[in-house]
């Protein structure tokens, strides 16, 4: 039986990946951490029940991805960030291509499309209730609506996003972070609050 590696060099050739592809991988991986960073805030924040059914589904969805991912990278011999399960990114690859830390959940990242900076993740960190749901929700938008543009972006890149593995996954989050900010959408607007630009 083959092992992942050598499943991966096998595919490899009929589906090459790109410089492109590496680097969206292990972005993604870092926004993924960020969306479990902050989802697992919702219970200790007094996030509403409709709000913590959201961050759960987060979190249980984005941890397998990130799971993917690391797969996918390290059956190519790349390295790949490690992150924790607060959803800290702990580690990155020697060749620093992978972005930076994010101390304590409070770092930035500049850059990155949706990715919430230090001001916002500290004005997040210290809302409660209603606040927190209706800034969470804001925030997520931005957060999802980057995701789906780091997408676009890698299948605008000549060669990228054509690894069979890659490919599904990239139309699956453009579709599924789609289809769940229009939910927030509607959530938000429940609540009064004002969809972010």
């Amino acid at each position: 039986m083959a092992t992942g590696i050598e499943r991966a060099r096998a595919d490899s050739v009929r589906y090459p990946y790109t410089v492109g592809d590496i680097a969206f991988m292990r972005g993604m991986i870092q926004h993924h951490a960020q969306a479990i960073l902050i989802s697992r805030w919702a219970p200790s924040h007094g996030a509403g029940p409709a709000v913590q059914r959201l961050t759960a589904r987060i979190v249980n969805a984005q941890q397998d991805e990130i799971a993917l991912m690391q797969k996918w990278l390290a059956d190519r011999r790349q390295a790949a960030p490690t992150v924790d399960s607060s959803g800290t990114v702990t580690g990155m690859p020697a060749d620093g291509h992978a972005g930076h830390e994010m101390p304590g959940g409070h770092g930035g990242h500049v850059g990155m499309p949706g990715m919430l900076s230090a001001t916002q993740l500290s004005a997040l960190d210290a809302a409660r209730g209603e606040e927190f749901d209706t800034l969470f929700l804001s925030h997520m938008i931005q957060h999802h609506r980057g995701a789906v543009l780091m997408v676009r972006d890698l299948l605008s890149q000549n060669g990228s996003g054509q690894d069979e593995t890659i490919f599904k996954f990239a139309a699956d989050v453009e579709v599924d972070q789609s289809t769940e900010i229009r939910r927030m959408l509607q959530m938000l607007l429940e609540l009064g609050g004002i969809p972010p630009q």
